[in-house]
């Protein structure tokens, strides 16, 4: 009898594969429908009709989600049944808003348009992102590749100061151009630098960990530990110097911070990293006329002698005119002028779905973000093994870190940085790298469960019935 009994709860156990599956199938047509309502709203709104053009923009990513949702039935049963959903959700409602901006753009009879492009995008980065599920047999082969992940990074960071393909747009020398398209190598150079930190750490966490000396009661790592943190924060500035981009710079040194941090649990670390950053970005606001020039509009953004400069706060006041306009419910997809604001579906999407949607509607918004950041997190703790650990948190901060630099541009809670909102702006290297993460994340979670199933159908008979 208690071997029967066993055997139904193993049972039970295998049963709970294929439901978050099927959790994730439900939570893919609801979103899917949400997706389909948004762009039919936009058209009502704008057009005041209905047309197949909605179809056009639905399809693809209606599709290509269900693809990977297939794919995830058999490569992947039992990774998490939310990531998919969310990411889904976020990036449908970029896209709606996308096209919203590009029926103004047609309205007044512009040609610059960007929503079919993030249409291709799209199906690209989900493309990768089942690449990853199906290629990628588990994440650990990635530790034996540390230093060629860290390689990878710099090289890409260092690609845009290339001559020739470098390209300098909007001041910020970021992009590569080849065959007529631009790419932002800087956003795959942060997965490879996130696979480099986790191993690197793994392997140094133990003398990173021990106390050094007591000064002023405050146990101080010893000197030669700060090594990492001084070479990653000279990098950091030297990415600011070099290619003038803030937000960038203020990402691959978060990043390192907190992954050092989980890694140790040592809170000195955070503290000396942030004032190294901040000290170093105020050095560089009183000699940099770029620097200077983004502390100059966040903290006086109304002044005339900003809001008319050449790359002033205009598209800053704008942006804030804007969710100010949206109010606390919004004026309806379709009913705001978003396309008012400077690169509206990108840099400041946020601002656009601020006023369309309103407070209530960002707070959705950021509920998703958190609940997928909550969610990578969650996968961490579901393994034993420090490098899948480090690997999860530092991937969903990468996200984390991303949003909450750019919302807290467009709202004046920090300067305001060139960095892209994930998963909902315009722009193709952001939207492919980040479904790769999402991929790894997913790859990292069925693991986890398959793991969590071997532990319990290995568990003896007494303990079960226990």
């Amino acid at each position: 009898m208690s071997n029967l009994t066993s055997s139904i709860n193993i049972a039970k156990i295998v049963r709970v594969v294929p439901r978050l599956r099927n959790i994730e199938a439900l939570l893919l047509i609801f979103v899917l429908a949400l997706n389909a309502f948004e762009l039919a709203q936009i058209q009502l709104s704008t057009i005041e009709k209905v047309t197949t053009d909605l179809f056009l923009y639905w399809t693809p990513l209606a599709a290509f989600a269900g693809g990977i949702h297939m794919i995830l039935r058999k490569y992947a049963r039992e990774a998490d049944s939310m990531i998919l959903p969310i990411a889904v959700a976020l990036n449908g409602l970029g896209l709606s808003e996308i096209y919203r901006l590009d029926l103004a753009q047609i309205a007044s009879g512009g040609t610059e348009l960007f929503a079919m492009k993030q249409v291709v995008w799209t199906c690209l980065a989900l493309a990768a992102a089942a690449a990853v599920i199906i290629y990628v047999p588990t994440h650990l082969f990635l530790r034996r590749y540390v230093y060629i992940a860290m390689i990878t990074g710099i090289a890409l960071l260092l690609l845009p100061m290339l001559p020739f393909i470098g390209k300098t747009i909007n001041g910020a020398r970021l992009w590569i151009g080849l065959f007529g398209f631009t790419f932002q190598p800087g956003e795959l150079a942060k997965i490879a630098l996130t696979v480099f930190f986790a191993g690197y750490l793994v392997t140094r966490r133990e003398s990173l960990a021990i106390v050094g000396r007591k000064v002023l009661g405050v146990q101080l790592p010893r000197a030669r530990e700060l090594g990492p943190i001084l070479v990653i924060w000279a990098a950091s500035l030297l990415v600011l110097v070099v290619q003038r981009d803030l937000g960038t710079s203020l990402l691959y040194f978060g990043l390192f911070i907190v992954m050092i941090y989980v890694a140790t649990g040592r809170a000195i670390y955070v503290a000396v990293g942030l004032t190294m950053f901040i000290t170093g970005a105020l050095v560089a606001s009183r000699i940099m006329d770029y620097v200077r020039g983004r502390f100059d509009s966040w903290l006086n953004p109304f002044d005339p002698a900003h809001y008319d400069a050449v790359g002033g706060s205009y598209q800053l006041v704008q942006g804030i005119f804007g969710m100010a306009h949206g109010g606390i419910f919004g004026t309806g997809l379709g009913g705001g002028v978003p396309q008012l604001v400077p690169l509206a579906e990108s840099d400041f999407i946020i601002a656009s779905l601020g006023e369309e949607l309103g407070m209530a509607g960002l707070f959705a918004i950021f509920a998703l973000y958190l609940l997928l950041v909550y969610r990578g997190v969650r996968i961490a703790f579901n393994h034993s093994d420090d490098f899948s650990k480090l690997l999860a948190v530092g991937l969903s901060f990468v996200i984390a870190l991303q949003t909450f630099i750019v919302v807290g541009g467009v709202t004046r809670v920090v300067p305001l940085t060139g960095l892209t909102t994930p998963l909902l702006a315009a722009g193709g290297s952001s939207l492919i790298a980040n479904w790769v993460i999402l991929g790894l994340l997913l790859r990292i979670s069925d693991s986890a469960g398959s793991k969590n199933r071997e532990l319990l159908a290995e568990t003896p008979t007494s303990v079960v019935n226990a």
